[in-house]
């Protein structure tokens, strides 16, 4: 009898593994779809993220009786999730179907919370030696749960964390919970909170150990934001390491509190630090009024133990370029006030025709006192100014200043990117080397309002204004211009200014003595770090108040990349006096690194 071919017998396996791989197939394409009615907002939420089905319809593969086990989990996981928003006795009706032969599933939710839960009594008390601190009246005087209001165990556990965290925050680190109770009667739908907080007494600071062999104890003692046997308080902690993170002194930084001492209450500090080396910069970026630009730096953080830092920069682009030293020696707060000495040499382009070379000399002292940030300063000018209607001029002149620009509470020195308000005053007269007795005041200020959670206001503002006894001698760079990416977009880089005629017949933007700018912009965030803007910019730069402004108005994109940002506008002129026709649209593009 002739034995069974080989390929035979393979062909049953053959049907047998392709009929399991269908089914497999089938199985792996099976998907769950979740619909709720009835509860949305934070309700809604809760329940999904506690509905088994929900966390597993996305599955690779999930079999008929696995769907079913999920489903008959819905009604008690949709109570679970009701509770803590007081709704203690909803009607749920669930449904199960499926679609497609078993591979895909609809359930279908209906809620009906029914009547929540009230709370009728709330009984929050603090006793110990703490009981009357400003820290504790502040959480009593507006608890986040209150009578009268549906019950929300989130509530509850805020105002009862509220209490623990100031007491560790503020250094009542022996305090406990006297009684810590929320009493739910479902048959009366009321609900009963009693908290007890005794504080204990409160710690102060001990002894502070500094690990560090960068610059002086005596300086580096000056960083902190707390002195021993003061209140204990976490947030001076903190402050304490921003203060010397921003110092630049060191890479790394450590402010921790020891064990505390129940017998002198009392907590050690140890602060540990690792030197900061030497270190360079480098950033490049692309402007419509600069062109390419880029900038390289060096920094040494530490030039002895008494912390001097010096700081050499190179900032060059189409229009500007820059060369500055500047030698720091803090004094006093060491986080809030210095002594600088810059030295500087800038060679720039100011609208068409007019170029300015620069060398100055300009020490100055930087202090914070609150909220503003204050900087005096004397510079030694040496300037030469080449254009087409005055020729070659050369000036030698001092300039005392003064400026303020406001900071965030709590500053501690670190880098701003942005002004909420700053104001600069300067000037020169005849004895101190000026040709023309000058004061300029400049006052910019720019805002970021969020309208909603996409939404965004930038508010942009400068005003500028200089009582001048004879403008045709002074420099060119303390006169205002107007125009470009970041004033009134739709003209070129300071293309608003009064003009003069040269002998030649040629036309030139001088400066104005005066200048009014502004910004409104609206910015909307789109999905994967785009965004979209429209704005209004006005301004111009003039010599009597009440000349016309320019206007223009436009569209932008937005793209934030994790290095850089990328800014495209697109602006039209709508007004603009001083020119025979209105100028088309305008392209301006910004590529920025992103801070």
């Amino acid at each position: 009898m002739p034995c069974p071919s080989p390929h035979r017998r393979r062909w049953p396996r053959i049907l047998a593994l392709a009929a399991c791989s269908a089914l497999a197939a089938q199985a792996a394409t099976a998907r769950i779809r979740v619909d709720i009615e009835g509860v949305d907002g934070a309700a809604r939420r809760n329940v999904l993220a506690l509905l088994s089905v929900e966390r597993y319809k996305d599955r690779e593969r999930i079999e008929p009786d696995a769907v079913n086990r999920l489903f008959r989990r819905v009604d008690d996981e949709v109570r679970s999730a009701l509770r803590p928003f007081g709704y203690y006795e909803p009607k749920i009706d669930a449904t199960l179907a499926s679609e497609d032969k078993e591979r895909n599933w609809v359930v279908r939710i209906r809620v009906d919370p029914g009547p929540p839960v009230i709370v009728d009594t709330v009984e929050v008390a603090v006793h110990g030696p703490g009981a009357e601190d400003e820290v504790f009246r502040r959480i009593l005087a507006q608890p986040p749960i209150a009578r009268g209001a549906r019950l929300e165990h989130a509530a509850y556990e805020e105002l009862k964390g509220s209490l623990q965290r100031a007491a560790a925050t503020y250094g009542y680190l022996d305090a406990r919970m006297e009684r810590s109770e929320l009493a739910v009667d479902t048959a009366r739908r009321r609900a009963a909170v009693y908290l007890t907080l005794d504080t204990g007494e409160r710690y102060r600071f001990g002894a502070t150990e500094i690990r560090q062999e960068v610059i002086r104890p005596s300086r580096v003692r000056r960083f902190l934001r707390y002195q021993e046997g003061e209140p204990y308080d976490a947030g001076k902690l903190l402050r304490t390491q921003f203060a010397l993170d921003d110092s630049q002194y060191y890479s790394s930084v450590e402010v921790l509190p020891g064990d505390r001492d129940p017998a002198t209450h009392t907590v050690p500090i140890t602060i540990t630090t690792v030197r900061a080396r030497r270190t360079y910069s480098l950033g490049a970026g692309y402007g419509t009024d600069t062109g390419v630009r880029g900038t390289l730096g060096w920094l040494n953080p530490r030039v002895n133990s008494f912390g001097h830092r010096l700081r050499l920069q190179v900032q060059a682009s189409q229009i500007i370029q820059t060369y500055d030293a500047r030698y720091d020696i803090p004094f006093g707060d060491p986080a809030l006030e210095k002594f600088s000495l810059n030295l500087t040499r800038q060679q720039q382009k100011i609208s068409d025709g007019i170029d300015i070379v620069e060398n100055s000399v300009k020490p100055s002292i930087t202090q914070v006192r609150g909220r503003w940030q204050r900087v005096l300063s004397l510079a030694a000018v040496h300037t030469v100014t080449t254009d087409a209607v005055d020729g070659r001029i050369v000036d030698d002149l001092l300039v005392p200043g003064i400026t303020y620009a406001s900071v965030p509470e709590g500053y501690l020195g670190e880098a701003l990117f942005s002004r909420t308000l700053y104001i600069e005053l300067l000037g020169s007269q005849g004895l101190l080397g000026s040709k023309a007795n000058f004061l300029r005041l400049d006052i910019q200020s720019e805002r970021v309002l969020d309208l909603a959670p996409k939404w965004h206001l930038l508010l942009r503002g400068e005003f500028g204004t200089s009582a001048v006894g004879n403008f045709g001698q002074l420099p060119a760079e303390y006169r205002f211009f107007a125009g470009g990416d970041r004033s009134v977009r739709g003209f070129g880089y300071d293309a608003l200014a009064p003009t003069a005629t040269a002998a030649d017949g040629t036309v030139e933007r001088i400066g104005g003595r005066h200048l009014i700018a502004g910004t409104v912009e609206i910015e909307r965030d789109l999905p994967h770090n785009l965004g979209a803007a429209a704005f209004f910019d006005f301004g111009n730069a003039f010599d009597r108040f009440g000349d016309p402004l320019a206007y223009s108005a436009g569209i932008g994109f937005r793209w934030r990349l994790p290095v850089v940002t990328v800014g495209i506008d697109i602006a039209q002129a709508l007004k603009a006096p001083g020119y025979a026709t209105l100028p088309g649209p305008r392209l301006h593009l910004n590529i920025s690194p992103r801070l």
